[in-house]
């Protein structure tokens, strides 16, 4: 049985809210899992205390089984110190503009400046 620390999606329509989750690895993003160990409201300011809640200790009970976090959850957890923060990948360069995005926006930028 594959454990792994994952969001879990709650509240409304357009009004996110995430319970943070041990569950195991087959069953469905909001369906069975084991135990809430935290939650996340990005709704909240960045900076705000409530954003992010984690209960340290069932973490790292849930880690020295062998739960793995996901990407998110990882960054989460990197951020509070009760992990290594995961290593940031590269932007892909094909989601970049293109030539001419970039010739129309430079030319935008030297009009407004000068």
């Amino acid at each position: 049985m594959g454990l792994k620390i994952r969001l879990a999606r709650a509240g409304a329509k357009k009004r996110p809210y995430y319970h943070i989750v041990v569950a195991d690895s087959r069953s469905p993003r909001d369906g069975r899992f084991i135990e809430k160990i935290g939650s996340y409201n990005p709704m909240l300011p960045s900076e705000h205390a409530d954003r992010v809640r984690l209960q340290d200790e069932r973490i790292k009970h849930w880690m020295g089984q062998g739960a793995l976090a996901t990407d998110r959850v990882a960054k989460f957890l990197g951020k509070a110190g009760l992990a290594p923060m995961p290593v940031i990948r590269e932007q892909p360069k094909q989601s970049a503009p293109k030539k001419k995005a970039q010739e129309r926006a430079a030319a935008a930028a030297a009009a407004s400046a000068g």
